[in-house]
């Protein structure tokens, strides 16, 4: 008589890796830790201490329920890193209890409410930010020129801000985005964008550095690459067909590199929309949850009031992984041979 306990299928996960929840958290840091660098050169100390205080909340946070909890989860290095993608999302200059209250926002509300790392259904850092964006508009929306501008502590627009104007012109005579900002005063260059001499949020101006940041996490197999390239090429797709609508210039000819160059998208795409506990299960799911992240940062981008989208769009798509999860699954190994040993 055959044991049908030997033929219960066991809940995943299922394939054991050598890496740790810690050597993970930890090599996540590890990759941002050059488009920090390059934030603080751009705008100097004041972002420093925005990036510290962000993990000070964050870490505080986290000691503080896990001894209430009994269980001291901060060596697993989460906090940490919920701390430094909250600080690399503010702008250079805002004043210090905003980024702190995301951060308990982000660690206690989002993340330990719902049963801590894992069991929260949307990213914390974007869950603060989104908080803390809504809450203080006005300091969470002022930006600072980076230095390497040859400027000193000289507040200015972001790119998407600035462009964000020109699609409720009556009348426009330039033919995309970097035209615009030029005859607008900001000298902004493609070269601009990619290296990080723009205003913006601490962590999010240097293209070029979390480009090479998302590329170690992809050797090291930290990440896949569907949800990032689905993510940023269905944006892409969607730019270059209808962006050049808003900027007057017809069908298929939004202005791509600057619009992929510009903004949160590049931060989002590798560092937050590929965060294990809130995207789906499977290659297929990934690539759901890729487009529809991208079809969501378009709309908002383009038609919404916000210049910005990609905190909002990946945060709603979380709301769906549930769904997407439940019509893309595996089918259990094993499962047909248990009904067929009973009989079914």
């Amino acid at each position: 008589m055959i044991d049908m306990k030997k033929l219960t299928v066991s809940s995943s996960p299922q394939i054991h890796s050598a890496d740790s929840t810690a050597k993970i958290m930890w090599t996540v840091v590890l990759s941002l830790i050059p488009a920090g660098i390059w934030g603080v050169y751009a705008f100097g100390m004041t972002a420093l201490v925005v990036i510290l205080v962000s993990i000070a909340a964050a870490v505080g946070s986290e000691a503080l329920l896990s001894l209430i909890d009994k269980k001291m989860t901060v060596g697993d290095g989460s906090a940490v890193l919920t701390g430094l993608l909250v600080g690399y999302n503010m702008p250079p200059q805002i004043p210090l209890y905003i980024p702190a209250i995301a951060s308990v926002f982000a660690i206690v509300v989002v993340k330990w409410s719902f049963g801590g790392l894992g069991a929260n259904w949307m990213n914390p850092a974007l869950a603060g930010r989104v908080f803390v964006f809504f809450s203080w508009t006005g300091p969470m929306t002022k930006w600072l020129l980076p230095s390497v501008r040859g400027v000193d502590a000289v507040t200015g627009p972001t790119p998407l801000g600035s462009l964000k104007s020109a699609y409720f012109a009556t009348s426009l005579n330039v033919s995309g985005p970097i035209e615009f900002l030029q005859s607008e005063g900001l000298p902004v260059t493609y070269k601009d964008l990619f290296l990080g001499n723009i205003p913006g949020s601490i962590g999010e101006i240097s293209a070029l550095l979390l480009l090479l940041g998302g590329l170690f996490l992809l050797m090291r197999k930290i990440i896949t690459w569907h949800v990032p390239v689905v993510y940023m090429g269905s944006f892409a797709v969607l730019i270059w067909v209808f962006g050049g609508l808003r900027m007057g210039t017809g069908f298929f000819s939004g202005d791509i590199l600057f619009h992929l160059l510009s903004g949160g998208l590049v931060l989002g795409a590798l560092f937050m929309a590929t965060d294990m506990a809130t995207t789906p299960l499977t290659e297929k799911g990934n690539i759901i949850f890729g487009l529809g992240c991208g079809f969501l940062t378009f709309l908002i981008r383009i038609y919404g009031s916000l210049p910005e989208a990609v905190s909002l769009s990946i945060i709603v798509m979380n709301m769906f992984v549930p769904v997407i999860d439940r019509y893309t699954k595996i089918k259990k190994f094993g499962s047909a041979d248990v009904r067929e040993v009973r009989g079914e």
